[in-house]
């Protein structure tokens, strides 16, 4: 009986809103060939407001719906950028579908250049999906985005990069969903097709009665095609990773045929693919220390640095626990108990 309950919530919840026109239906009533853009408002029970960003672009010829976004850590600049040129360069003549663009997910995060959460309730918008209508603003804002963006959308593109903290290679990523084989099969394709040679599989291990946590992997359990793109440093952007990561999506819609006459260069690099990770976390507060950095290879074992108190002492020496290439680490010295200190990629 738990598990039927637990069923028919998550088959209510996952459902398109159909009791009213919702706000995304509003915006999708526009001719075909035309761009509109709009700003959403989200109200929590607690009196705070936000503003989400939206682009709808309504194609010339029917096809699927594309969303991109980014932003939902406003310090990873990069992919922010590139789908605000990106806006100014889509010929809806030449779209064949729909795209729906959220350039920054999370504006009171981008504007105070706050790495992670959301000032306003300082809460780590990827870490609270579904969301909650009822609960904070970033748990509104998550249940906005389940509800109405990811229930309008057949290919989700979710962005994101190294904040301010944060050294990293870049890489692509999707969920190994055993429940929607062909949605991750496509998925796949679409981060083997980018552009970015490094593939990152997760693996999806997600109970009914658990949280997805994670903007996409929500997405992989609406049985929506969605992958991700790692790419950026350090709460820094430059303007190659701009073009790298539009390119990734120029790719993707010439792939699903979505937009005419694009002309993009050959991919010529073998794709590395990383299906385990191994991550390690911070032991005692500190100040680390370590020469090596996002994509060097480690051994098993070896020492990749250490910590010091604030007098230089040493704390506590690192090693690594796996064999494989550093996907990303902590890029600056101060470290607290319990945070990610870097992840493996094997």
């Amino acid at each position: 009986m738990k598990k039927l309950t637990v069923w028919i919530f998550l088959s209510c919840f996952l459902q398109k809103i159909d009791a009213q026109v919702s706000r995304i239906d509003k915006l999708m009533d526009i001719p075909k060939a035309t761009i509109k853009d709009t700003t959403i408002r989200l109200n929590s029970r607690d009196n705070n407001t936000v503003d989400i960003p939206i682009t709808y672009i309504h194609g010339a010829e029917k096809g699927p719906t594309f969303t991109v976004i980014a932003g939902i850590h406003g310090m990873e600049y990069p992919t922010i950028l590139s789908l605000l040129e990106l806006r100014k360069e889509i010929d809806p003549q030449r779209l064949k579908g729909n795209m729906i663009i959220i350039p920054i997910v999370n504006i009171p995060s981008f504007f105070q250049r706050r790495a992670f959460v959301n000032p306003m309730d300082s809460l780590n918008l990827n870490r609270v999906f579904p969301g909650d209508p009822k609960g904070s603003i970033t748990e509104v804002m998550a249940d906005f985005l389940s509800r109405e963006i990811f229930s309008a959308t057949d290919i989700l593109l979710d962005m994101h990069g190294g904040d301010v903290g944060e050294d990293l290679m870049p890489f692509m990523c999707y969920y190994e969903n055993k429940e929607f084989e062909t949605q991750t099969k496509r998925a796949q394709r679409l981060c083997e097709i980018s552009g970015i040679n490094s593939i990152v599989s997760y693996p999806y291990t997600l109970p009914p009665d658990k949280p997805a946590m994670f903007a996409f992997k929500q997405a992989v359990r609406q049985g929506i095609v969605a992958f991700s793109m790692e790419i950026g440093k350090l709460g820094n952007w430059k303007k190659g990773e701009i073009v790298v990561a539009k390119e990734a999506i120029y790719r993707t819609m010439a792939h699903l045929q979505m937009y005419k006459d694009k002309q993009l260069d050959p991919l010529y690099l073998p794709l590395q693919y990383y299906h385990k990770q191994a991550y390690l976390s911070v032991p005692v507060q500190g100040i680390f220390h370590s020469e090596l950095i996002a994509g060097d290879q480690v051994q098993k074992g070896m020492e990749i640095g250490y910590i010091t108190d604030v007098f230089g002492n040493i704390l506590h020496r690192i090693h690594s626990p796996e064999s494989g290439v550093i996907l990303y680490k902590v890029g600056t010295p101060p470290v607290n108990a319990g945070e990610t200190l870097l992840c493996i990629g094997f």
